[in-house]
Parts: C-alpha cells; sequence; structure tokens
C-alpha cells in the first residue's frame, strides 16, 4: 500500500534533493505530493533543472491527510521556516511520531520548528551548529536514523542512503 508524502518545497530548492527521492518514493509506489503557499504556483530549483507546478497550498493541508513529510534541502527550507504556516505542518509530523525525512538545509524547517532536541540527526555542514545549538546531537555521516521517524542527510553525494533509509521506514 503506496504512502502519500508532503513535500514542502519552495523556489531555490537543491534540484536532485528533491528529484532523485522523489523518484525513488514513486518507483516505490507512493505519492509525493508538494506544498508551497499556493496551489498551482510554479517553483523552480536553484539549478534551474527543474520547475514544478505545486499541488497544495498550505491552507489547504493537514498532517492527518499524509503518511509522512520530506523536506529536500536547498535554500528553499530557510525560506519556508520564515512561514509559521509550515513550521507548524513540519512540526506537527514530528510530534505525531510520522516520518520525516531531510537532507541537506531540510533541517532548518526543523530547527525552527523546535523539533530537533534530543535527536540523533545530520545535515549539511554550515547547519550543524545551529542543529546543536536546537539540542540535536549531530552526527557527521551519510544517513542518520533516529527513532524510526527521523532520516536526516548531509548533501547529494548521501542521496542513495538517504532514499534506501526513507524507503525503509515507509514501508
Amino acid at each position: 500500500m503506496g504512502k502519500k508524502i508532503a513535500t514542502v518545497i519552495t523556489d531555490m530548492f537543491e534540484d536532485v534533493e528533491y528529484t532523485e527521492p522523489a523518484e525513488a518514493f514513486k518507483e516505490a509506489g507512493h505519492e509525493v505530493i508538494t506544498i508551497e503557499k499556493e496551489k498551482g504556483n510554479k517553483v523552480t530549483g536553484k539549478n534551474k533543472e527543474t520547475t514544478l507546478t505545486i499541488d497544495h497550498g498550505i491552507e489547504d493541508v493537514n498532517v492527518d491527510d499524509f503518511d509522512a513529510l520530506f523536506i529536500p534541502g536547498g535554500f528553499s527550507p530557510d525560506i519556508l521556516r520564515a512561514d509559521d504556516r509550515f513550521v507548524k505542518f513540519a512540526k506537527g509530523f514530528m510530534d505525531a511520531k510520522k516520518p520525516v525525512f531531510a537532507i541537506c538545509h531540510g533541517p532548518q524547517l526543523l530547527i525552527t520548528a523546535k523539533a530537533l532536541e534530543g535527536r540523533d540527526a545530520t545535515g549539511y555542514k554550515s547547519i550543524q551548529v545551529d542543529m546543536e545549538y536546537a539540542g540535536a546531537k549531530v552526527v557527521d555521516k551519510e544517513v542518520v536514523v533516529c527513532q524510526d521517524q527521523l532520516v536526516t542527510s548531509r548533501q547529494p553525494d548521501d542521496i542513495p542512503a538517504f532514499n534506501r533509509e526513507a524507503l525503509n521506514l515507509l514501508k
């Protein structure tokens, strides 16, 4: 049975950190649903390789509608965390103990949601100190799985391990 994966994303996401995991999720039979400020908006990756049409606006979704949350990296998570609606949405997944997949700069949204305290996690090198200040135990390896809920990775090179562990949690 395929799962519904909420994907919070806006302009300047890291192209491959969205496209490769999304493709792996879809190949495994899961549904990847993009969420931004408004349904129908077009968002473009920072490398201009990918443009997406957004499936749902943040006002039209609820944590209960989804099985998991995916936060691609790039500048997108930093932009989204300035909007309290996305922060609340991400925190809702963490509080409900639903799977959350955050790669590279993705954990920035979880930092703002104050959802990393006491968690083992990783992220892009430049945000690891921020993650520590947020109470996370930062582990510098390609993928970290915490409490069978949170999957984090550091960078595009880690995508194969990130996909493997995210798919394991979706089983």
